[in-house]
């Protein structure tokens, strides 16, 4: 019984840290496609792509099928009623939005969705190195799709800011954790809250990483 009990948390609790993540990501692609005054397609379209983007890409790479989504479709319910609700709360405000104000939901879905990567990747047996490459494309791609949809170079690669590097470094605490026999979801809360503390820092303290100069 007690197995079966601390199955079930884990399993639950790894769970809503990916719903944390999807919510996450699914704002920031909102507040962005909104900011650049989509229509309501475009949004919603902005939206699955920046929630979904880097957990399929991670599927299809580690060839898990179904892909989450499409097991868990009512997901894609959760975007179209986000994509409505907050295009009517907009329209009824005069809430100014911000890129900066995209940010910090991203902080958020970057952290869950590397640590979730990555532990999933470990999960199948893969090494070190490849599970923490998995974590930082679940991280990013999402990002880098919603910033193609909406026309610019992609942020996670051009403004400065530790963002994938972030990522990475926050997936070797992942490792570590499992290294020293923690149990999962405690493994991903440790690399997870790790890494949005550190992308928190860096939005907060304007910290950079070195570019070419043009």
């Amino acid at each position: 019984m007690n197995n079966d009990l601390a199955t079930w948390l884990v399993a639950n609790f790894l769970n809503a840290f990916e719903v944390l993540g999807v919510l996450a990501f699914a704002l920031s692609g909102l507040i962005e496609a909104k900011r650049k005054g989509l229509d309501i397609v475009g949004v919603a379209m902005v939206t699955a792509a920046t929630a979904f983007g880097g957990g399929t890409l991670r599927d299809i790479l580690l060839n898990r099928r179904p892909l989450f989504w499409v097991e868990h479709d009512w997901w894609i319910w959760v975007i179209i009623g986000l994509t409505v609700a907050a295009l009517l709360f907009l329209r009824s405000s005069h809430l100014e939005i911000t890129e900066r104000a995209m940010k910090w939901p991203d902080a958020i879905g970057l952290g869950v969705f590397a640590a979730s990567g990555t532990q999933i990747a470990l999960d199948l047996g893969k090494s070190a190195i490849v599970a923490v490459i998995m974590g930082v494309l679940t991280a990013i791609i999402g990002g880098v799709l919603r910033d193609l949809f909406t026309n610019q170079l992609p942020r996670a690669f051009s403004d400065q800011e530790p963002y994938a590097a972030v990522a990475f470094v926050g997936g070797w605490f992942v490792v570590l954790a499992n290294s020293l026999g923690l149990p999962s979801m405690w493994s991903v809360a440790f690399g997870g809250a790790i890494i949005i503390t550190l992308r928190v820092l860096v939005i907060a303290l304007k910290w950079r990483v070195p570019s070419w100069r043009k």
